[in-house]
């Protein structure tokens, strides 16, 4: 905005028409710029990003001198507006961030409350499996007590040569050979999922599931679920040859002579734990050896489910 303040004051007036002095003060456009003044302001950012400090225009104050015009004398023409400002400098953009490390995946596993048992007789591995399993959901009973449902074939087998075994019972249906005998022996072998299954429903966990053929997801999703998984594969982690005999009632059996059966209680991203029943302990075995010991029966399973 402008302003004039015009101040006149008469010095003389004498006798002669037309004779006058005059003086006129002209007193110019005051023009006074006062910008804002921005401070440093530190702008603080989370800790994955990058800290920057935004900078505003720091600006003096302008001021044009007063200019003074006599009244006889054309006042010179005003002086040229003052250029405009310079504008402010513009903030410093913050700087690219850099990009935040990729997060470390966290370790995660799931783990099952099951009661580790050892079994007590030399080839009840599933039976001592099914226990924890029932245990797990408080049902308690004896091996001896639940390995009697389990209505074991105690005919000997039709060995052939290189000691392979041609002919015996069905593990499907009944144990096949004396649970006190050995599977080298060819004395005694085990059980397999449907016995096993059967004795679970009717011993308090109906809606247990069981069978072969399950995909490896489907057991890791039933442990993450916090559901015991009962399944088959070799004694320590061996690996036999992996034969089949035909069984009285003309089945086909696939079989090695390191049959056993484990309860899985807990998972991870790269394995899996177990109880083992043949030393009553417990473990973690990662995905890749359970896998390929699993396959030799399979894929067999029973999820024990409330």
């Amino acid at each position: 905005m402008r302003g004039f303040i015009r101040l006149g004051n008469l010095l003389a007036v004498t006798g002669v028409l037309g004779s006058t002095v005059g003086t006129s003060l002209l007193i110019g456009p005051l023009s006074s710029h006062s910008p804002a003044h921005s401070p440093s302001v530190a702008v603080n950012l989370p800790l994955t990003g990058v800290n920057f400090r935004s900078r505003g225009a720091n600006q003096g104050t302008d001021q044009q001198p007063v200019a003074v015009y006599s009244l006889d004398i054309p006042p010179a023409p005003p002086a040229p507006p003052a250029p405009p400002a310079p504008p402010a400098p513009a903030a410093h953009a913050p700087a690219a961030p850099r990009h935040a490390a990729a997060p470390v995946a966290r370790p995660w596993s799931v783990t099952i409350g099951v009661p580790v048992y050892r079994q007590l007789r030399a080839l009840d591995c599933e039976t001592a499996a099914l226990q924890m399993g029932l245990a797990y959901y408080g049902h308690y009973y004896s091996q001896d007590a639940l390995f009697a449902y389990e209505n074991p074939d105690l005919r000997k087998p039709v060995v052939g040569a290189n000691h392979t075994v041609l002919q015996w019972g069905d593990p499907y249906t009944n144990f096949v050979g004396n649970v006190n005998g050995s599977e080298t022996a060819l004395t005694g072998y085990g059980v397999y999922y449907p016995v096993i299954l059967s004795i679970a429903r009717s011993h308090g966990v109906p809606n247990a599931y069981g069978g072969e053929g399950f995909s490896p997801s489907t057991i890791y999703a039933e442990l993450a679920a916090r559901h015991p998984v009962q399944v088959w594969m070799e004694a320590q982690w061996s690996r036999p040859a992996v034969r089949t005999w035909t069984a009285w009632d003309g089945r086909r059996i696939r079989y090695s002579l390191a049959e056993h059966s484990v309860i899985l209680t807990g998972v991870s991203a790269t394995m899996v734990r177990v109880n083992d029943d043949e030393f009553g302990s417990q473990y973690w075995v990662s995905k890749a050896t359970f896998e390929r010991s699993w396959a030799d029966f399979g894929n067999m399973a029973v999820i024990f489910r409330p």
